[in-house]
């Protein structure tokens, strides 16, 4: 009896491991930004990156506050420029988009069809650059190889260049592409990992602006 119990609770167990795993292949792209789950109306996190095809250099600013530190008040050694407060000529920030919904694309050209993607989010952009906004973002590559991209397939809409990784990681971006789309205002609405068509990426975008009327006339 009790070998035929042990049996029978192996069964079950790995019963339900073979489900867990059916689970996760079913949904291997609809994770939202890397995590499981995001709450709804996450605050997206603030940033500054440099134009992929202008000329300014250097790492993303990731800074939220304006002190390195936790004391109060900042020591003057420890003060530094919000992500959003900075005023440098070929910088992106992303805050600058939060004034109608906006969709936020994370990229890069290693691997798989990422970088042609943007493809799509550049006819996505001309469908759509009146009623949204748009900010195609590349993680780590070579600088050159993105604004040889960004010049050769004529893409339009903004482009930014994330050279340390700092904002994929912030984002906690493990997937290429990853889609975000976002509420006026810079809260998240949904979000999405992987390939899609113009025609996926309309039906996201569509849902974006129905959902942002709903809010905003609730």
């Amino acid at each position: 009896m009790r070998d035929r119990y042990s049996l029978v609770v192996g069964l079950i167990f790995a019963a339900i491991i073979v489900i867990a795993v059916l689970n996760t292949l079913e949904n291997k792209d609809e994770g939202t930004l890397g995590l499981d789950e995001v709450a709804q109306r996450w605050a997206l996190p603030e940033f500054a990156v440099p134009s992929a095809a202008g000329r300014l250099e250097g790492d993303a600013n990731v800074a939220q506050d304006d002190c390195e530190t936790s004391q109060a008040p900042c020591p003057d050694s420890a003060r530094r420029v919000p992500a959003c407060q900075i005023r440098t000529a070929g910088a992106i920030r992303v805050c600058d988009f939060f004034g109608r919904p906006f969709v936020l694309s994370f990229w890069f050209s290693r691997g798989g069809n990422c970088s042609e993607q943007q493809d799509v989010v550049a006819k996505a952009y001309e469908r759509y650059r009146g009623r949204v906004g748009f900010l195609s973002l590349d993680v780590g590559d070579d600088r050159g190889t993105v604004r040889e991209l960004v010049r050769r397939r004529g893409w339009s809409m903004p482009v930014g260049y994330d050279r340390d990784g700092a904002v994929g990681a912030l984002y906690r971006v493990g997937g290429c592409p990853t889609f975000a789309y976002v509420y006026p205002g810079g809260t998240l609405q949904s979000a999405s990992i992987g390939e899609l068509t113009v025609t996926q990426l309309g039906a996201h975008i569509d849902r974006l602006l129905r959902a942002t009327r709903i809010a905003e006339a609730g």
